[in-house]
């Protein structure tokens, strides 16, 4: 008996694995992304309809981000991801029959909805499997190897979605909900954690109770969601001054989709090797080195603007895909099971926060000063920010014994 209960539990051990790594796919594998903005001029679009309908897209997740984190605690990780596939093949399929612009704000509305539902329960899934089965340990070498399938995705996709879109600039959308699709058979075979089971269910006052605890009194996991969130703010915000990048380098337009595609590959090989990394640099030494290398990126990107400096763009990229993994386990490190989603989506929730606050800000000064200025400008902020809260008030406890077997 106590044989086949073992058996089971490896089974559903690696059903939930290999279904979390079916919806990193669906999520990353986007296909739309090569010609987007062409789909959008073809139906009649300017540009300030376009930023106009990606800000409501960025609103709705920052509004459901928390939320849908307390009700992927309180009803469970697999509903919630369950909710997130549907709603993701539902808003591209909207896109692939829609032709009008409100149309086209309810599709984006139901994706960011969709992406929140996914988002924090995913990885709360992940680690809580893993440690039903004391396998946390292998958390962070699992969200290595999740984190660059989505980055081979999402590279592979651009050169797929360019293909499509010479048949028609709508084929990639059709593609696209099939690929969003995917996602639900995947999320249907994913087994609750017993570990999540027997907590006790989440309710909206102890959200209430826990971010509180979590931002004035947990020092450790406060600073752990701030220094990660700071670092998704600021490899996010460079993703959009790779384009402006290429332009001021002179990088000729038919490479830019190529470009693309070997950045998005850098991210996923580094991430493969992020486990490794952290075990030889420690907890500590591997926070110093993330900021350090960060800010480096965007100084030395801001002085070296050319083709060559197009190589300074794979050292940052490279970077971030060790990043994201080791910090989201040091944050998943400091948490509870029966909060861990609300959790990791308040720290994407500050994620979103700071993008619509600082992205403005820093468009406008490439506008009206420079891309070198801009550039300099984010890696001083995030250095000043990251590193007040490891060496200041905020000191970051160390200590990686969690992280190994």
């Amino acid at each position: 008996m106590v044989n086949i209960d073992f058996q089971r539990a490896r089974n559903a051990l690696k059903t939930n694995i290999y279904s979390l790594y079916v919806i990193k796919i669906a999520k990353w594998f986007n296909l739309i992304m090569p010609t987007v903005v062409l789909f959008y001029q073809s139906n009649g679009m300017s540009m300030q309809d376009i930023f106009l309908l990606k800000s409501i897209y960025s609103v709705a997740i920052v509004l459901f981000e928390i939320p849908s984190g307390y009700l992927a605690d309180a009803w469970g990780r697999r509903i919630t991801l369950i909710l997130g596939a549907v709603l993701g093949a539902l808003g591209f399929l909207i896109y692939s029959i829609n032709q009008v612009y409100i149309g086209f704000v309810a599709a984006e509305i139901i994706l960011g909805l969709g992406h929140s539902f996914i988002s924090g329960a995913d990885t709360a899934m992940l680690f809580d499997t893993l440690k039903s089965e004391n396998r946390a340990y292998l958390y962070l070498k699992q969200e290595g190897r999740i984190t660059a399938c989505g980055n081979f995705a999402e590279a592979l996709a651009g050169i797929a979605g360019g293909l499509l879109a010479t048949l028609s600039l709508r084929a990639p959308f059709y593609v696209q909900t099939l690929v969003a699709a995917s996602a639900i058979p995947a999320a249907l075979l994913l087994k609750e954690p017993a570990l999540h089971e027997i907590r006790k269910k989440q309710t909206f006052t102890r959200l209430m109770q826990t971010i509180h605890h979590t931002l004035l009194r947990d020092s450790g996991l406060r600073s752990a969601i701030l220094i990660s969130s700071l670092t998704g703010t600021a490899t996010l915000t460079f993703a959009w001054f790779v384009q402006p990048y290429f332009k001021a380098a002179g990088l000729p337009l038919p490479f830019y989709g190529l470009m693309w595609t070997l950045l998005n590959l850098s991210v996923g090989i580094s991430g493969l090797f992020a486990a490794g990394i952290e075990k030889k640099l420690s907890e500590k030494n591997s926070l110093i080195f993330i900021v350090l290398l960060i800010s480096a990126g965007y100084f030395l990107a801001g002085k070296i603007i050319s083709r060559w400096g197009i190589l300074l763009l794979f050292f940052f990229y490279g970077v971030r895909g060790l990043a994201t993994p080791i910090l989201k386990a040091y944050v998943n490190h400091r948490c509870e099971s029966e909060v861990r989603a609300s959790i990791l989506s308040l720290r994407n929730f500050i994620i979103r926060i700071n993008f619509a606050v600082i992205s403005p800000i820093l468009g406008w000064i490439t506008d009206t000063c420079s891309l070198k200025a801009t550039l300099w400008l984010g890696g001083a902020m995030y250095l000043a920010a990251a590193g007040t809260i490891l060496f200041g008030s905020f000191t970051f406890p160390v200590g990686n014994q969690f992280l190994r077997k």
